[in-house]
């Protein structure tokens, strides 16, 4: 009796040893990051018609941001995918009983947000930056400031958002090479 009585959160205690309490629900994290981005760009088209740029704009500016508003489309799918994708691969982070379950799920979900943000910059800075400058030249600042973005862009953008993403992708991974190594070292040391 008195051993039942200790011992009843043994259970818990191997389950959350196993490392499944760790992996599962990044998985689940990384279904509603891909959720997210299934919906980020219809909120941004939700937030334009609010912002009541298909009634006040010239047709340049509805033009420039449907064109966007694509790009924006095409990163979130993208992103969508990265997410998607990466929530398999969380599962098999760590095997079951590993001395540190929880190291390589953090590394992983750093790898990937790594991946994933980088990417969004880059392909949406460098498309709407292309798009603006090519279709609105001067005006395109209008168009960031209507869109709420904090920046205007230009050539300067063209060329800088996809260096920016491609730094993000590489110090991330780094980041999560790094917390990867340490725990190698660990498991290697006994």
């Amino acid at each position: 009796m008195t051993d039942k009585l200790l011992n009843f959160i043994d259970p818990y205690l191997s389950y959350i040893d196993s490392g499944k309490l760790y992996r599962k629900p990044f998985s689940w994290f990384y279904i509603l990051w891909a959720l997210f981005n299934a919906v980020l760009p219809f909120y941004v088209l939700y937030k334009a018609i609010d912002s009541g740029i298909f009634k006040y704009a010239q047709a340049k500016f509805i033009f420039a941001f449907v064109l966007i508003w694509l790009v924006i489309l095409a990163a979130c799918w993208v992103g969508f995918q990265i997410w998607w994708n990466r929530k398999d691969k969380v599962l098999e982070t760590s095997q079951d009983g590993s001395e540190f379950p929880a190291t390589p799920v953090i590394s992983h979900f750093f790898q990937t947000f790594g991946e994933w943000l980088g990417t969004i910059i880059a392909i949406t800075g460098f498309g709407s930056s292309l798009i603006a400058t090519v279709f609105l030249g001067n005006d395109a600042g209008s168009l960031s400031y209507t869109m709420g973005l904090p920046f205007n862009p230009g050539v300067v953008g063209i060329i800088s958002f996809p260096i920016l993403g491609f730094v993000i992708i590489i110090a991330m991974r780094f980041l999560a090479e790094l917390c990867r190594a340490l725990t190698s070292i660990a498991n290697n040391t006994k």
